[in-house]
């Protein structure tokens, strides 16, 4: 009797073993960035490189930034070496003029930099491996830190997160500068989502519009590759499942919302109508706010105005040849922040100088005291 209850412990035993070291995977992983202080000055910078990766996406993970770097080198190693480069100028940058180490090894001031290099690899008309665009990639991403920085002076007076304004500033002056017909650095037209290419056929594809679902959460890294838009969201989990509920989510609300205005069905399959939405619905479900039935409503509310705002300055901007890229969900999550009405402030986390793209969920308590202690909007 003694040796068969044994036997059940054992397996037990393995089990929580096994449990306890998947969570010590998830989260921000706060017992490996304090191990690492300790180590290497090259070690420590791979940590930081590694968060940067993941911040594009609101995660502070470096294990999640490892698959989604491995991801976006299955769909384009080109893609991948890019967003690396930019990357690593923006962090290097953000080092030598001597930004905030705890900014510098949560990857503050890195997503920007890989942003802007991977989308200049995207627009770029010259195809991949063309060695050339090396240089604005990494120009641009040690651009995306002086922008970073001058802004949060700024911004920090109404207690907003600086985010991807450096990215999305950086890239429209790059696309400005250069064009459709520059002799070494062509860009590929761009187009907006209401254009009518050919007939909008009112049939639907359903396999794809779900597929389109999945590739919203992989379009915030440009990334059209379903399997490595499954890595990414899968990331994503790793890190937190309400963060990977709400990007599929607002990725899905986004497609209802591109549905409702009739945008290509191009757009829809590939992912280009709905990862604004999931941007969205992540910062207000899982980020920025306490999570609660009221900010799980006003993520949905945040994804669809994310998906309009988006439509809309794809519309316009098209017209002087710049795409909207992410400003969609940049400046609405930013009026969200800046909402004054109690159902949505109260649940409000405070931003601060030492908030991390990545910040985990607080309890109501904790809001709490942070809005007290918080700049007043």
């Amino acid at each position: 009797m003694f040796k068969t209850k044994n036997l059940y412990e054992k397996p037990k035993g393995l089990k929580q073993h096994l449990i306890q070291k998947l969570l010590y995977c998830t989260g921000e992983m706060e017992h490996f960035h304090t191990y690492m202080q300790d180590q290497a000055f090259l070690l420590q910078l791979m940590e930081w490189l590694l968060r940067g990766v993941s911040g594009v996406i609101m995660v502070n993970n470096p294990l999640s930034g490892a698959l989604i770097l491995i991801a976006l080198s299955i769909s384009s190693p080109w893609q991948a070496l890019l967003g690396s480069l930019g990357l690593l100028s923006s962090t290097v940058m953000a080092i030598f003029i001597g930004q905030e180490h705890a900014e510098v090894s949560r990857g503050e001031h890195g997503y920007n930099g890989m942003l802007v290099a991977l989308l200049i690899g995207v627009f770029s008309n010259s195809g991949d491996w063309y060695w050339w665009l090396l240089l604005p990639a990494c120009l641009a991403g040690g651009t995306t830190t002086f922008v970073h920085s001058g802004l949060a002076a700024v911004l920090d007076r109404w207690d907003l997160p600086v985010s991807v304004f450096p990215f999305n500033t950086v890239l429209l002056w790059y696309l400005a500068c250069t064009g459709i017909g520059h002799t070494y650095y062509p860009n590929h037209p761009v187009l907006p989502q209401g254009a009518t290419l050919s007939i909008n056929s009112t049939q639907l594809d359903i396999p794809q519009l779900v597929q389109g679902a999945v590739l919203g959460v992989g379009q915030i890294y440009a990334c059209d590759d379903l399997g490595s838009s499954l890595v990414i969201l899968a990331a994503v989990l790793l890190y937190s499942p309400v963060q990977a509920f709400h990007a599929m989510l607002g990725s899905s609300l986004g497609l209802l919302a591109g549905l409702s205005v009739a945008v290509q069905q191009e757009a829809l399959y590939t992912g280009l109508a709905s990862f604004n939405g999931a941007l969205g619905c992540m910062a207000v479900g899982g980020l920025l706010f306490t999570l609660s039935w009221r900010t799980h409503v006003f993520s949905i509310i945040c994804a669809f105005l994310s998906s309009y705002a988006d439509f809309a300055l794809s519309n316009v901007l098209a017209n002087v040849g710049l795409p909207a890229s992410s400003w969609g969900s940049t400046l609405i999550i930013s009026l969200m922040l800046l909402v004054s009405g109690q159902s949505l402030s109260t649940y409000r986390i405070a931003i601060g100088r030492d908030s991390s793209p990545g910040s985990l969920l607080h309890t109501p308590s904790q809001c709490a005291v942070a809005n007290t202690d918080s700049t007043s909007v």
